[in-house]
């Protein structure tokens, strides 16, 4: 069985497309990650602030799994750590097939619950054309397939960094299965 793990950890004081890779990022309980832009108790992307800056921030950390890169890769999009705007990359673990409300021990401290599916926008494909259309899908019923990640909430701070364990635990039963948030 493969051991869940953070591959990379990523932040940005700004508001751009993808993040640069650091050492190690410190996630602060009901915030998010210290220093990036999508850090807040109220949402911070700049889409969701025009509608309503006062929507909780459902969307503190924003996590991919490597499995996706090695795909997009694989596919000839040349994607590195970091620059599909993500704050923790992972491996080993099937992100996008997690239920709403599971919880992700990252490291000895962090502790993140899972609010839904990042819906990739258009800056996606001004980073690479056509990646836009290969992290969007449809399933066997025609619904809409979408793989650019999870948005998680910090409930617990801590300093995560590369080569971190991720314990995964379930929300009680029945499970909801991830939508955009």
């Amino acid at each position: 069985m493969t051991t869940a793990t953070v591959i990379s950890v990523s932040a940005d004081t700004g508001h751009r497309f993808s993040k640069p890779l650091q050492g190690s990022i410190r996630l602060l309980a009901g915030l998010g990650v210290e220093g990036d832009a999508h850090s807040g108790e109220m949402v911070k992307h700049r889409s969701r602030v025009a509608v309503d800056p006062t929507q909780p921030n459902l969307r503190q950390v924003h996590l991919i799994h490597a499995e996706l890169l090695d795909e997009l890769n694989a596919a000839g999009f040349d994607v590195a750590p970091g620059q599909m705007g993500e704050n923790l990359l992972t491996r080993g673990l099937d992100l996008l097939g997690l239920p709403v409300g599971t919880r992700l021990r990252l490291g000895a401290e962090a502790l993140v619950e899972i609010t839904g599916l990042r819906n990739p926008c258009a800056q996606i494909e001004a980073f690479r054309p056509g990646l836009l259309a290969a992290v969007l899908g449809r399933d066997a019923d025609g619904r809409i397939v979408r793989k650019a990640g999870i948005m998680g909430i910090v409930l617990e701070g801590g300093v995560v960094a590369p080569g971190d364990a991720i314990a995964v635990t379930l929300p009680a039963l029945p499970h909801r299965a991830l939508e955009r948030v």
